[in-house]
């Protein structure tokens, strides 16, 4: 959902409470918190370890702002889905993100006039205006809104995240749905892009046994829509790629070993002054570290698999 920079990492929102005196390890895995170890596994860390805070972004928050908007226009009749009724939701949805999300405040602090809040939520309507030439909503029903699915895989890895639209044909063949508040990806990041919508298809068909007819990325800050019709092999790959993934996850959490993969991403994270790449210290890991095994040197340090995503690969909820 977004996800949502704009749709280039969804970060956590910020903590006003410390991370916790005792660490858990991970037990589950999201679109985004996979995207973030093939990213960066320090990333991952950071923000599943450690919990570090985060400080809202204009752009995610946006994005945010806009998916709200979207969903709740499905609450109105059919006939009355219409741009204007959709762009006059955006006041009442930005006051209430702003309630249950207090630190957003932060964002126009230094705005006393409100002229960069103004803008800000003018270029909200433009995204929200923009839906209306790619999708038609009076002639959908979705059959899900916000859906949260979860599973667990044979392997005892468990998959989670939350499903910005699904819709179901009277035949039964069904259409996954996400929102993009971003442009959409070069050709060479379209299989990125679409990881995440086979971890949600891959999540559907383990929860349905029904392998999603279509999936869809509807790109609001360009106006395209990317779709793409799976078959049960492709899910059988994510499906490979994620345990590897996850017992890379594995290895990094028991050796304590979380390497740094420097991108041109980095200039967006939060968390350079504790990257050793830019001169930081990490925080003392807050978990037990296995001693070294079978050989000398212990276990090789956990590498995350290739993700492809570029730097349109935006993933999911935690």
């Amino acid at each position: 959902m977004e996800s949502s920079s704009e749709d280039v990492t969804t970060a956590p929102a910020v903590r006003d409470a410390p991370a916790p005196a005792v660490a858990t390890p991970p037990t589950s895995l999201s679109p985004s918190r996979a995207g973030d170890f093939m990213q960066c596994p320090l990333l991952y860390r950071f923000r599943v370890i450690d919990r570090l805070p985060e400080k809202p972004s204009p752009a995610a928050t946006k994005g945010t702002l806009v998916h709200a908007v979207l969903e709740r226009l499905f609450d109105a009749p059919a006939a009355e889905r219409t741009a204007p009724r959709a762009k006059s939701l955006i006041p009442g949805q930005w006051d209430r993100l702003r309630e249950s999300r207090p630190e957003l405040t932060e964002l126009f602090a230094d705005d006393p006039e409100g002229e960069r809040l103004a803008g800000w939520l003018t270029e909200a309507e433009g995204l929200v205006e923009r839906w209306f030439s790619l999708e038609d909503p009076t002639r959908l029903e979705p059959a899900e809104r916000e859906l949260f699915v979860e599973t667990e895989l044979d392997s005892g890895l468990r998959l989670r995240g939350i499903i910005d639209r699904v819709d179901v044909a009277p035949t039964g063949e069904v259409r996954i749905v996400d929102y993009k508040t971003g442009k959409a990806p070069r050709p060479e990041y379209a299989e990125g892009a679409l990881f995440q919508m086979k971890f949600y298809a891959l999540v559907v068909w383990r929860l349905k046994q029904v392998v999603p007819r279509r999936l869809q990325l509807v790109y609001l800050g360009s106006g395209d829509v990317l779709t793409y019709d799976p078959v049960l092999a492709d899910l059988e790959r994510v499906e490979r790629k994620l345990l590897a993934l996850w017992e890379a996850i594995r290895q990094a959490t028991e050796t304590g070993d979380w390497r740094p993969r420097p991108t041109k991403l980095c200039g967006w994270c939060d968390h350079r002054e504790h990257c050793p790449e830019f001169g930081g210290t990490p925080p003392p890991y807050p978990l037990p570290v296995r001693s070294a095994g079978a050989g000398a040197d212990g276990p090789p340090p956990a590498r995350a698999p290739e993700s492809g995503t570029g730097p349109q690969g935006r993933m999911g909820p935690d």
